[in-house]
């Protein structure tokens, strides 16, 4: 009598299959995230004829010539705004302005340190209609306070300073 094991083969068949199945699976979920993860959003695209469209690609302008915050009236976050008012779910406006958040932060902390305070505080109110309660525009709002209240007092010493040199006839 032989002693072969005739279930050997279904085994090995079984096997086959059951990894040929792993692999299939695996394959498909790397395709699937692949297919997500390079998808467009719905909605409204740069320069797609829309208003929602036009203001996508000014932003999109904007954000390629670095105007985050300024000039007034054309920057990356008050485009991204006027695309909100007109579709408040618009994805892309969102996780934008979500990118661009530090990197427009630092341009505040710039702006306070080249002493334009007047800019800053727009800048700055731009960025707290994004976010009003982010501990970051708390901090830079307290640094702006800091140079207002230095800048009043250099003032004050330099009008003090040119009372004193009136008074004494110079």
């Amino acid at each position: 009598m032989s002693s072969s094991n005739p279930t050997a083969p279904n085994r090995r068949g079984l096997l086959l299959a059951g990894l040929a199945a792993v692999v299939a699976i695996a394959g498909g979920g790397l395709w699937y995230a692949h297919a997500s993860a390079n998808a467009q959003p719905a909605g409204h695209t740069a320069n797609d004829g829309s208003d929602v469209g036009i203001m996508m690609g000014l932003a999109d302008t904007a954000y390629q010539q670095k105007h985050l915050l300024a000039p007034v009236g054309s920057n990356v976050y008050e485009f991204y705004f006027s695309v909100l008012q007109l579709d408040p779910n618009n994805a892309v406006a969102q996780q934008r302005m979500h990118e661009m958040f530090k990197p427009a932060c630092d341009v505040v902390e710039n702006t306070i340190n080249a002493g334009d305070l007047d800019e800053a505080q727009r800048e700055l109110s731009l960025l707290r209609m994004y976010d009003p309660h982010n501990y970051k525009l708390a901090l830079l709002g307290g640094v702006l306070d800091a140079q207002r209240v230095i800048e009043r007092r250099q003032h004050e010493a330099e009008a003090a300073r040119i009372q004193a040199q009136q008074a004494s006839g110079g």
